[in-house]
């Protein structure tokens, strides 16, 4: 890397206690059952949400980062604040008697996608006011994660997401925006987010969503019917990239996007570019080969993982890896590479960054043959 890049992460944080499930069983109903004493092998607590998953995981990469969350000035609150100082990235939190601190409380169990038991707290007063964008203008890369559990971000047609991403962009810095899922019986899934994206997405840079975040967005109809045919299993096991995943790239890339990826969890990343003149900016400030970057789109399938524990941050430090990679001037594809690598290492830890590997060590796994997932995409 010619110089040392800043980064600055914001958006979602919250705790996360994840209970460590002792039963054999990966049949959820066999375990909570009502009446039943459930034996457990302990618990992981670790902070989650891109605030920590990500800007961490950019800081363990190698890369300058300064974090801007928002947490309450409780038990809860404290404890994510130790963890930060253990990866000095505490400075940039912002601290409020006036609400609690988020949690989450993961249900991972083997074969199983991830339940969680998510209560926002001060997720839902994080506002345009509370970013410090004096300390933004100084960054080369801004990333915001998971509007969808961060209510003003979403009400009023988002007017205070696109209020943000308008602002950093006049800042000339680039931007990136990932998102998360959404309960289907809850407010934001109301939303307009077509609406939403139509606004916000021509002042993102890197918009880097979830195969079910973004067609749950954009296709509800689809997601619903995708839902039904895979009975109870994971979506992304019934995927097809040509017709469920390569019409929603099109269509972010014509809402204003500029680099998409669409996350389709253990079986890959699926990538679409601009041409050279909507990536000229990008690539100046990153010093990035504009033509190892325009004009692209594929699928990279992931790496298969040594072990899997839980899925818990996967995306996000996958993400992490390839905006880290993207700051060090690496190609497309070699970011990519990262990127699956990361996520396949994160599964392999209930939490999600205890897994993680430097790029000189991954690598060295990537030379010594390191296998990728065989399903045709």
């Amino acid at each position: 890397m010619k110089d040392k890049k800043k980064a600055v992460v914001a958006g979602h944080i919250c705790l996360d206690i994840t209970p460590v499930f002792g039963e054999s069983t990966d049949r959820l109903h066999e375990i909570l059952m009502p009446g039943k004493l459930v034996h457990m092998k302990g618990v992981d607590v670790h902070t989650g949400g891109a605030v920590a998953n990500t800007g961490i995981g950019i800081k363990i990469l190698g890369t300058d980062v300064r974090l801007m969350g928002k947490i309450g000035c409780d038990h809860f609150g404290k404890i994510v604040l130790a963890i930060l100082k253990e990866y000095g990235v505490s400075d940039g939190m912002i601290l409020s008697s006036k609400v609690d601190t988020s949690y989450s409380i993961v249900l991972s169990l083997p074969n199983v996608d991830r339940i969680f038991l998510h209560s926002s707290g001060a997720n839902d007063t994080f506002c345009y006011d509370d970013l410090n964008f004096e300390f933004i203008k100084e960054a080369d890369l801004f990333h915001f994660g998971y509007p969808p559990v961060m209510r003003n971000m979403y009400i009023n047609s988002g007017y205070e997401l696109k209020r943000i991403f308008q602002r950093v962009k006049e800042l000339g810095v680039v931007t990136s925006l990932d998102m998360c899922s959404i309960d289907s019986s809850s407010e934001v899934s109301f939303i307009d987010w077509k609406k939403i994206l139509k606004d916000v997405l021509p002042f993102v840079d890197f918009f880097v969503p979830s195969f079910e975040e973004i067609c749950f967005m954009l296709s509800r109809e689809k997601y619903e019917d995708l839902k039904k045919r895979a009975n109870n299993e994971e979506i992304i096991n019934i995927l097809s990239i040509e017709e469920d995943v390569k019409p929603l790239g099109d269509e972010l890339l014509r809402l204003g996007a500029k680099v998409v990826l669409i996350k389709c969890g253990a079986l890959g990343i699926y990538y679409k570019t601009s041409g050279a003149n909507l990536l000229k900016e990008i690539c100046e400030k990153f010093d990035l080969k504009i033509e190892e970057w325009k004009d692209k789109e594929g699928f990279e399938l992931s790496f298969i993982p040594e072990r899997v524990l839980s899925g818990t941050g996967a995306g996000d430090t996958s993400i992490a890896a390839f905006l880290a990679a993207c700051l060090y001037g690496y190609s497309l594809e070699v970011c990519l590479k990262l990127a699956t690598a990361t996520g396949a290492c994160c599964v392999s830890q209930y939490d999600a960054l205890s897994g993680l590997k430097s790029f000189d060590e991954l690598f060295k796994k990537m030379e010594k043959g390191w296998e990728k997932q065989y399903r045709k995409v």
